[in-house]
This record gives structure tokens, sequence and C-alpha cells, in this order.
């Protein structure tokens, strides 16, 4: 099987959540932590992006962007974007509102699965959550296939 990073899918997301966000005031302010070697950072919830090294975390504690280029396979970004999808759909609504619900159940079950490939999210080195939040970036804007 052939490995395929993803982080040229994550730049391209970004670049399309930058320019399709408005201007003016941001959701959430930037801060970062001056001790130790990783940075700490709130990021709006429309680029889900990080600088490298550091966590973006919504006011309400979840992770939504890894400082880290995205890493798994073609299929496990498939499985986890589909995994994602299902769970969104299920919930009903928007799927862009349920970006931060899905990451945030998967952080606090901790359990192992497609969405998070096969590994507790507590598991995961940076490079695999950044993948994983990838895949739910792309499930929220119906991109899975």
């Amino acid at each position: 099987m052939r490995s395929y990073p993803i982080f040229a899918v994550a730049v391209v997301a970004a670049l399309l959540a930058g320019c399709s966000s408005g201007s003016g005031g941001g959701d959430a302010t930037p801060s970062s932590s001056a001790a130790g070697s990783t940075t700490t950072t709130t990021t709006t919830l429309q680029t889900h992006t990080a600088e490298p090294g550091a966590t973006g975390v919504s006011p309400n504690g979840v992770t939504t962007a890894v400082g880290a280029p995205a890493q798994s396979t073609e299929d496990e970004y498939f499985q986890a974007c589909h995994a994602a999808k299902v769970w969104m759909q299920q919930r009903g609504g928007d799927q862009k509102s349920q970006f931060e619900p899905y990451l945030e159940s998967l952080q606090k079950s901790d359990a192992a699965g497609p969405g998070t490939f096969d590994t507790p999210w507590s598991r995961l080195p940076a490079a695999r959550q950044a993948a994983v939040i990838v895949a739910a970036d792309a499930a929220a804007d119906d991109l899975c296939g």
C-alpha cells in the first residue's frame, strides 16, 4: 500500500477557507504559551490551522488544529472522512456545524475507530491528529465522495 502525505490537502483546505472567510473579527483570539517547547494557540474555526508545533484549541477546549503536516494513507484518509461524514449526517443539520462536536466526541471518548485510524486520539502523533482534522474538515464540506 502506498502512503500519500495529505499535507497538500491541508494546505488547499486552509487556502480555500482563508479565501472564503469574511473580514473583521475572528472567532477566537490567538494566544500563546511562553513556557515549554510547544506553543498552544487558539485559532479561528474557519481555518483549522496552527503554527508548526502548536495546537489550535477552540473556546470549548477541543483541539481543532495541529501544527504538523497531516499524514495518512489514501485508504485511511477515505475511511476517516467517511466515518466523520456518517457521524455528522446522523446528527442532521449543517455538516459544518458538526465539525467541532465530531472532534470533541473523538477526543472525549478516546476510543479507537476508523475516524482515528483505529488508534485512540490521545495515542496519535501530531501528524496523525492533523490528518484526522483534515478528514473531518473535508467531511464537513461534503468532500469525502
